[in-house]
């Protein structure tokens, strides 16, 4: 069935362009609920989306409860060890069977009227329903929702008919395992939780550019500078790039050193100089830095606000060992997340304005349009993959070549699996 878009073929077109002529989403993309139930219905609630880690549910018996697609969820750990979602919804009268945020469960039983489903699902005792015509156990268990995992991660898809999550993510997987990357091995060291007045497209915007940082985040301007680094041209529904740290620096945290951390994936003189970034549509945003990765999760609750989880991983390894500390790491995005949600709360009530229309692309925005034409390609649904620019095909060529030259210097060549 075709999903009528909510934009005019015209105005994706605008977005489409080439990126010296394109414009930004229009305004209504960030403010108008129509747009936003569009996207809810049609992205959120049919593409893979990542909802948590397998360590939140590691042992048979344990789960947590996840909210954050506008639908209520439980991920539950099997006897057979096996990683399962449910709809978090008792199907006699539509009461939440799981209340609590996580825990260990043997089953689970509906608080209402005591319903109770085992792990897997199966509904094992409904009282007073022995005389029912046409119902059976079999068929009034907890709904099922799709569940896969990639190295640790935790995606669903309420799309019975979605590809297969592999698939879906057609060249994810080869780009990482390119780096020799094992994000299985992370473990969370902390969460930032922040609420934020903008619509989560913005914050995605965001996020895909460092124009703003010199003005925005000076002590992050100073560690990498703005204007170097590249991207990665992905077939897949992500984007990516890296930029590098200036000398003496070696890593993102408020003084710019690891002090002791060990180094994660940075096998080489070159990764240790950079910083990864990364979003995977829709909404997780990676950072692999040398010594710790980095997520963000925007969860659009409507049109315009966005709940933001930031997430801190090390390697297993690393949890407990005496003298341990990520707290420089921490205050440092805890930091920047600030300002960042500042300015884009900023941006959310511009944009409401009648005076504002749809603007225009700096030469330092190429991974702005990158994420903006896939939400376009989107909103056309029809089958148009768009080619993104080059960040060297619309920077100052001069400036950047001889800056680039200094930083490959230092740095060596660039490397893409």
């Amino acid at each position: 069935m075709t999903v009528r878009a909510p934009f005019s073929r015209e105005e994706i077109e605008l977005i489409r362009r080439p990126f010296r002529a394109a414009t930004l989403l229009p305004g209504r993309a960030y403010h108008d609920e129509t747009v936003w139930a569009f996207e809810r219905d049609n992205w959120f609630f049919r593409d893979w989306v990542c909802i948590g880690r397998d360590e939140d549910a590691p042992e048979p018996g344990t789960f947590f409860r996840s909210g954050e697609l506008g639908e209520p969820l439980v991920v539950v750990r099997a006897r057979d060890g096996v990683l399962r979602a449910f709809y978090n919804v008792c199907q006699h009268r539509g009461t939440a069977v799981v209340e609590e945020q996580c825990g260990k469960a043997v089953r689970f039983q509906c608080p209402y009227h005591a319903w109770i489903y085992d792990l897997d699902g199966k509904l094992i005792r409904a009282k007073h329903t022995e005389d029912l015509d046409d119902f059976s156990f079999e068929t009034f268990g907890l709904r099922a929702v799709r569940l896969a995992t990639w190295q640790g991660f935790v995606f669903v898809s309420l799309d019975p008919a979605a590809p297969e999550l592999e698939t879906y993510m057609v060249d994810w997987h080869d780009h990482h395992a390119g780096f020799n990357r094992d994000y299985s091995r992370l473990r969370r060291a902390t969460r930032m939780t922040y609420d934020v007045a903008a619509n989560w497209k913005i914050v995605a915007e965001n996020y895909s550019e460092c124009y703003h940082c010199p003005g925005v985040h000076p002590l992050l301007n100073k560690l990498t500078p703005y204007d170097l680094g590249e991207d990665f041209f992905p077939e897949g529904p992500w984007k990516g790039g890296w930029m590098v740290f200036s000398e003496g620096c070696e890593t993102m945290s408020m003084d710019g050193l690891r002090h002791g951390r060990p180094l994660l994936y940075a096998t080489n003189e070159i990764d240790e100089r950079r910083i990864y970034y990364y979003i995977l549509w829709p909404n997780l945003i990676v950072s692999v830095h040398p010594d710790y990765v980095l997520t963000h999760q925007a969860w659009p609750d409507g049109p315009n606000r966005t709940i933001i989880n930031c997430d801190l991983f090390v390697d297993k390894d690393s949890i407990g060992v005496p003298g341990f500390d990520v707290s420089g790491a921490r205050d440092f995005w805890d930091l920047t997340n600030r300002q960042d949600y500042h300015v884009v709360e900023l941006q959310q009530a511009g944009t409401r304005s009648r005076s504002w229309v749809a603007g225009r692309y700096s030469n330092q925005e190429a991974s702005v349009q990158a994420f903006d034409l896939m939400v376009a390609d989107r909103y056309a649904n029809d089958g148009i993959r768009s080619d993104r620019a080059a960040r060297t095909e619309v920077a100052n060529p001069d400036r950047l070549a001889a800056r680039t030259a200094r930083v490959a210097a230092r740095s060596g060549a660039d490397r893409r699996p």
